[in-house]
């Protein structure tokens, strides 16, 4: 295993998802709110999330996202990406009060960076990426620590789809078996394991839909997962 690929809501970044959610969907309607009332425009995001989640065509989840909510705005696409651009940069900041970060996943990445894994952030690529690399920030890390990073406007699948993984592991070059999963999502992060890859279950905001049993290679907190990193050997390439 040479490979580490994070989540980052709720794992490399701890969340309030509730709160964010409510943080999120006010400043997102408030800006909107010439365009569209805010419960039918909430809606429409949902609406519009739910057909780029259910993609399985080869196009970017920007490329699905806005041509429904286009259609559901009845609005120029490039006049609706420009009004989002300038939100991830201005009142997006505002849902910073429902996350902070963990010292101790930061220690775990340091670690894991000493021992010579490739750190991916394997994050559901629903959100731009200026919005990505903010919380990543908020999270306590930069950017550019990472060597790879899904986003919206480059991937094109999104969580728990597999061709989702399959195509991270086509961009990094890695196989399966290189890698290890980490994630607080049961049904979105530990469907990794189908193709092969190893997988750790964060129980600290862990999220889990159903109630089928929960497989996984290893699951603990935070400071389980830092003792963890602690005693694996340095990368195997």
């Amino acid at each position: 295993m040479n490979t580490i690929l994070f989540d980052l809501d709720g794992t490399l970044l701890s969340m309030d998802m509730i709160l964010f959610e409510k943080l999120y969907f006010r400043e997102l309607t408030d800006t909107f709110s010439d365009i569209m009332e805010p419960e039918k425009f909430a809606k429409n995001i949902w609406e519009s999330t739910k057909a780029m989640v259910k993609n399985t065509e080869f196009r970017t989840n920007e490329e699905v996202f806005m041509e429904d909510f286009g259609k559901r705005l009845e609005a120029d696409i490039s006049v609706l990406k420009n009004r989002f651009d300038e939100f991830y940069d201005t009142r997006f900041l505002n849902v910073r009060e429902a996350v902070h970060n963990i010292e101790s996943i930061k220690e775990s990445v340091k670690i894991l960076k000493e021992k010579g894994y490739k750190i991916v952030v394997a994050t559901n690529p629903m959100f731009p990426a200026k919005a990505i690399y903010h919380r990543i920030r908020w999270a306590g890390f930069d950017p550019e620590e990472f060597s790879y990073i899904s986003t919206f406007e480059t991937n094109h699948y999104c969580k728990p789809q597999l061709k989702y993984y399959e195509e991270i592991l086509k961009d990094i070059e890695k196989s399966p078996v290189e890698c290890l999963m980490v994630g607080n999502d049961v049904q979105e992060d530990l469907v990794a394991k189908n193709l092969g890859m190893k997988t750790y279950l964060i129980t600290d905001n862990m999220l889990h839909r159903t109630e089928d049993a929960i497989i996984t290679d290893y699951k603990g907190n935070y400071e389980d997962f830092f003792q963890f990193v602690k005693e694996l050997p340095r990368a195997d390439f």
